[in-house]
């Protein structure tokens, strides 16, 4: 995996391995990289089991990540989220569906996954669609909903 000069580095408690084992089943032209192991030294220092993984470095769609097992001293919040740009109500609904299994729905296309990290479920055509006189109409129907939908923000759009 080719070293890129920005990538993100996500903490977790525990969950690294599982988290980028489940995020490269869901995003195409995604793999695991390489996993390193706490040894006995950083198992000690970091209260990880030896021989659990330290950091996976992965790729989701071309974008490189490392996701660390630090322990339950940081979590995530809002204040960071990826953006999913879907292509259309399929790819919307893919990722919608996988992401929040085992996590929490909340407004607007935002969700967070079982480890309590933020996703934004967004189609490409939103931009456009809040643009203009129509925006309000947008932002009015997208208010109601959890999970976007495209045809509801375009109906919005093209009411007189």
């Amino acid at each position: 995996m080719a070293i890129t000069k920005i990538s993100p580095f996500l903490w977790f408690n525990n969950e690294a391995e599982e988290a980028a084992n489940l995020y490269t089943s869901i995003f195409k032209n995604s793999k695991i990289g390489s996993i390193s192991r706490y040894t006995g030294e950083g198992a000690k220092a970091s209260g990880q089991p030896e021989g659990t993984a330290m950091t996976v470095a992965f790729t989701l769609d071309g974008q490189n990540f490392t996701a660390l097992n630090g322990g339950p001293i940081f979590k995530f919040t809002e204040a960071v989220s990826f953006v999913v740009n879907c292509e259309n109500q399929e790819e919307v609904d893919h990722f919608w569906n996988k992401l929040t299994e085992g996590g929490k729905e909340s407004q607007c296309g935002w969700l967070k996954d079982k480890f309590g990290l933020s996703w934004q479920v967004v189609p490409k055509q939103l931009g456009e669609l809040m643009r203009g006189t129509k925006a309000g109409r947008v932002m009015g129907a997208m208010l109601k909903m959890k999970k976007i939908v495209i045809k509801k923000l375009e109906d919005a759009a093209n009411q007189q």
